[in-house]
């Protein structure tokens, strides 16, 4: 064998280079990253997983025994009801108790804390995750100081609340794949829907 002649044969097991373990070292919390999206995805899955537990079986937090949805109450009434601010506060009263607002609120939340936890279908989550939080954003409006009737609002920052905190959360989650680490997400990529259609990932 020549002295150019260097290339390792084919059982030489492969070691990465010193500049390749260099640049891996340089990128701090890079092994965190993917444990510390899955707590997050999983926090935020158990938020809106027991929203929907509390407002079917009344669970007597934000929403008591009576006015659960099993015993006859509406989930969308007690909040959508009550909007006395932004441009859409009419609208919002008018689909407060709808059967069809009831549905489709209560089937967001669970569907959107099935996804999370299970860490699959977090794009579609997203999307529809956004479309329900920015609805509740606007209900609030936290631009408003005061109310049509002329009361002080709780709002304490014209723009950033928690809905639009949480919008922000899954658009993340969803980016970053966040259901891989701790969760089905490799499986529910590999499946042929997926591959096929990626925006289901």
């Amino acid at each position: 064998m020549s002295v150019q002649d260097r290339s390792p044969s084919p059982t030489t097991p492969f070691i990465p280079s010193q500049t390749a373990r260099t640049a891996e070292r340089r990128q701090p919390g890079s092994a965190a990253r993917g444990p510390a999206l899955a707590v997050l995805r999983i926090v935020m899955g158990l938020t809106f997983l027991w929203a929907f537990l509390d407002k079917l079986f009344g669970l007597g937090y934000s929403t008591s025994p009576a006015q659960a949805w099993i015993s006859g109450g509406s989930p969308t009434k007690g909040f959508l009801g009550h909007v006395q601010v932004g441009p859409m506060q009419s609208t919002l009263r008018d689909w407060a108790g709808a059967g069809w607002a009831d549905w489709l609120f209560m089937l967001a939340l669970l569907g959107l804390g099935i996804a999370l936890l299970l860490g699959v279908a977090l794009r579609p989550a997203a999307a529809a995750g956004t479309i329900l939080l920015a609805l509740m954003w606007i209900a609030e409006w936290p631009l408003a100081q005061s109310t049509s009737a002329g009361t002080a609002t709780s709002s304490t920052n014209p723009l950033i609340d928690y809905h639009l905190v949480y919008l922000v959360v899954l658009i993340a989650l969803a980016a970053f794949a966040a259901g891989d680490t701790w969760g089905l997400g490799h499986r529910w990529a590999k499946l042929d829907l997926v591959r096929r259609t990626p925006w289901l990932r």
